[in-house]
């Protein structure tokens, strides 16, 4: 039998993040279609996506400022939204961390949802890489998803209200997290944070301003925390 070449790191991480164009591309065209319909300039929403590159806390924050909520309940729900980028930075240093400042600074901007998932399970099957090929993945798993998120929010600028709402786009909202969360839930604790998150969230929709999505993560948090923490003890988690 042939023996196949192994792909390089560049190969692989195009080829592993390449599947997630079908959400993000609707995903921003949305943004762009929502943002404008608020108010912005085409350029302010490109500008934003650039700027933040982080779907769920641009949603949320226009959102807020949408319903006139105060500027800084919005920027505190963006950035509260976007506390698990300090998570993902927390967990691709031991990967990443030795690397230039100048390279760390571009992994910090393009820590996104889809770079992050696809980097950590990529390190995960291939311990021996040297850390110029850990890089080369993660720059490389960032390719087909950050210049579509740019552009489709651009197509969704442009384009506007024509978009007909029986096309129902938000579906890719949903869908991206679920396709980069599922594979995650490897462990008890996992599954603990992500129940009580889940069940808070349903139960504190009542909260002005979405500020109960911040307290169902905080709780869901927590929750994985403790719970891991009481499987190590139990030697049940390593």
């Amino acid at each position: 039998m042939r023996a196949t070449t192994p792909k390089t790191p560049l190969q692989q991480g195009i080829r592993d993040a390449a599947p997630f164009i079908l959400v993000v591309s609707p995903f921003a065209l949305v943004f762009g279609v929502v943002a404008t319909e608020a108010g912005l300039s085409i350029a302010e929403t490109l500008l934003f996506s650039v700027a933040v590159i982080a779907g769920a806390a641009q949603f949320t924050t226009l959102q807020l400022l949408n319903e006139n909520a105060p500027a800084v309940i919005a920027l505190l729900s963006g950035l509260a939204v976007n506390l698990r980028m300090a998570m993902y930075s927390a967990s691709l240093t031991p990967h990443l961390g030795a690397a230039p400042l100048w390279q760390r600074a571009l992994v910090a901007y393009l820590t996104v949802d889809q770079s992050y998932a696809c980097s950590v399970a990529a390190f995960e099957r291939n311990p021996g890489w040297s850390l110029k090929q850990r890089i080369t993945y993660f720059f490389s798993a960032c390719i087909p998803v950050v210049p579509m998120w740019y552009l489709m929010t651009l197509v969704g600028a442009l384009i506007g209200e024509s978009v007909p709402e029986s096309f129902a786009l938000d579906f890719a909202v949903p869908i991206t997290f679920l396709a980069i969360i599922a594979p995650m839930m490897r462990t008890p604790a996992h599954l603990a944070a992500a129940l009580i998150a889940s069940l808070a969230a349903l139960c504190l929709t009542w909260v002005p301003f979405n500020l109960g999505l911040i307290i169902a993560a905080s709780l869901g948090m927590i929750t994985g925390a403790q719970a891991e923490l009481m499987l190590t003890k139990r030697g049940l988690f390593k």
